[in-house]
């Protein structure tokens, strides 16, 4: 969201620790309510995201000790670079 509207009053939502804004009266409630806060992971969740990076430190850090996580990293890792080195890395039929 870029500028508020001046005078005109908003309405907060908190849901799955998200916390949103939106205006609360005609015509601007039918712009819809925007993200103002809220946890990293949760954010993250709310924007489509399939991990925040929180999540991407802990999967690194759990990967330090467990083998079979470490493995699927660097397979993950290893499919990363060869598609962002590729012409399919446009494809949107993956996820």
């Amino acid at each position: 969201m870029g500028k508020l509207i001046p005078g005109e009053a908003l309405i907060y939502e908190k849901a799955d620790d998200v916390v949103y804004a939106r205006y609360r009266d005609p015509p601007y409630n039918s712009i819809p309510r925007w993200i103002i806060g809220g946890t990293p992971s949760a954010i993250s969740r709310a924007n489509g995201d399939l991990f925040s990076y929180s999540d991407w430190l802990d999967i690194v850090t759990i990967a330090h000790t467990n083998p079979g996580l470490k493995d699927l990293v660097n397979q993950m890792l290893t499919m990363y670079y060869l598609l962002k080195d590729s012409d399919d890395h446009n494809n949107d039929s993956v996820l």
